[in-house]
């Protein structure tokens, strides 16, 4: 099918959250091409190159979203990222600035100007200020000259802090190379024992490149982004972030009440959204990444802070059931339960006791999915949720090959759905009540429920299930006719 430009941008951006940033790039070109000069996509675009480590087409995937207007601000973003992963820090910095003027509800121009200015004082140091005394009696001629020769004793002391920087070896203690490199770090060892093998470095590939030439570019490399990782984040800044991130969360802590029913709303929409959306897994980390806020929370600053414990509970195990989780789904939900009866909130409960039983349904022990739907009838307050429980309980029944149970509870279900005129489960239930008595070999009951539910099908203009139900006649009708002859 051809794709349009929306769900491309949405599969590419999908893809860039699973790390897939080669498939994701072929998304943002295809859309490209839909729409030229789209801001938002050469911004997603940028940010898919620096994934993969092109900085120049980042750079210039930025500036052509800057092309039409300066104040875009995911345009400014990219354009900082990309100068900074290529060590130019200053005009970085320039480019946080910008973006943090222009948006300074978005943290991460703040986290940009601060790894900036790290990365800046790591590369050449902070120069002490320098004071200049000025009496009275000095003219403007001589106070000029005074800050004129304090401002060279200043660059002087820059260009020394930048030689002193660049003449510095790199560490080479193994516990830091490791946590800068990562990974890498083993393949710089094995690239480094290569070297020793004086007669494979003297090799030479199809090309005419020597091997030795090969491995020295492979080391260089690494140790280019030993020295940028170093700067981009160096061992004593990591302390001095987890402690800003510590301060950060204090400040989100002392939100004012107002704030803290806005955020939780908000991220329970968000929530939701996604379920429906079709992402569950995004879904579930949010969910588990609000109940941990929550948790934080006393009762002062959430007041209805179980229920929303609960309520969180319930959002992640049917997430989870969507990623096919189903313990882990059983397990939420049944925390969900106890939470709700530990602080009397029959809703909750209710609630629980539905999810539980759609877990069971769903893996086959319907026995237990009766169990808890028969817990919940109770507490049920519409007729419609009652219709809809004692359909589900019937199903469960029928799937357990004990007919008499599964017509009792699809009688019940056509009765509340006749309170409530519902004709779509009216239809449902009558069904259920023909598949009982076929099982029950009642065929002509059957047959009658079968023609009532095939009148309902058609005033629901339902041309499927009334296919299904006149070829459920016809099996019933024949094994009807079997059963006459037999008799004769």
């Amino acid at each position: 099918p051809v794709s349009t430009f929306s769900n491309l941008m949405t599969e590419g951006t999908q893809l860039c959250r699973l790390g897939e940033y080669d498939k994701a790039l072929i998304c943002y070109n295809n859309a490209l091409q839909l729409r030229e000069g789209d801001r938002d996509c050469l911004a997603a675009r940028s940010n898919c190159y620096l994934k993969l480590g092109d900085t120049e087409n980042a750079l210039k995937d930025a500036e052509a979203s800057l092309q039409n207007d300066k104040t875009f601000f995911k345009g400014l973003y990219q354009k900082a990222e990309a100068l900074y992963t290529m060590c130019d820090f200053e005009f970085a910095l320039v480019h946080y600035h910008r973006g943090h003027r222009l948006r300074p509800d978005q943290e991460k121009f703040k986290l940009g100007i601060e790894k900036c200015q790290e990365a800046i004082v790591n590369c050449v140091g902070s120069p002490s200020s320098v004071k200049l005394e000025i009496k009275k009696d000095v003219n403007f001629i001589s106070r000029q000259a005074e800050v004129q020769k304090a401002n060279e004793k200043l660059s002087i002391k820059l260009t020394k802090a930048q030689k002193r920087a660049k003449k510095q070896k790199p560490v080479r203690n193994p516990k830091i190379e490791r946590q800068l490199l990562g990974d890498l770090y083993d393949d710089r060892l094995y690239l480094e024992e290569l070297l020793k093998d004086k007669d494979l470095m003297e090799s030479s590939t199809k090309k005419g490149t020597t091997v030795g030439d090969l491995v020295s570019s492979g080391i260089s490399y690494l140790e280019k982004r030993r020295e940028f990782w170093q700067q981009q984040e160096p061992i004593y800044a990591r302390v001095r972030e987890r402690r800003l991130r510590q301060q950060r969360w204090i400040r989100e802590k002392k939100l004012k009440p107002s704030e803290v029913g806005r955020y939780i709303t908000k991220s329970m929409e968000d929530i939701d959204m996604l379920l429906t959306g079709e992402d569950p897994e995004e879904s579930c980390k949010k969910a588990k990444r609000l109940l941990r806020t929550i948790q934080e929370w006393s009762d002062e600053d959430v007041p209805n802070k179980n229920e929303l414990i609960g309520n969180l509970h319930s959002c992640i195990g049917n997430a989870q059931l969507e990623m096919g989780q189903v313990e882990a789904a059983l397990k939420s939900h049944r925390t969900d339960l106890e939470v709700a009866r530990q602080n009397n909130l029959p809703d909750a409960v209710s609630r629980a006791l539905e999810n539980i039983g759609r877990v069971h349904a769903r893996t086959g022990k319907f026995q237990k999915a009766i169990d808890a739907w028969e817990e919940k009838i109770p507490l049920a307050k519409s007729s419609l949720e009652k219709t809809w429980l004692f359909h589900e309980i019937g199903q469960c029944y029928l799937e357990l090959n004990r007919a008499e149970e599964a017509r009792y509870c699809g009688q019940k279900s056509l009765q509340t759905a006749d309170e409530e005129g519902n004709v779509k489960w009216q239809y449902r239930a009558i069904v259920l009540v023909a598949q009982a008595e076929v099982k029950l070999k009642n065929y002509w009951s059957a047959i009658i429920n079968f023609e009532k539910a095939l009148e309902k099908a058609k005033f629901l203009h339902n041309d499927a299930a009334r296919a299904a139900i006149i070829a459920a006649l016809d099996d019933v009708s024949r094994s009807f006719v079997k059963g006459l002859n037999k008799t004769d």
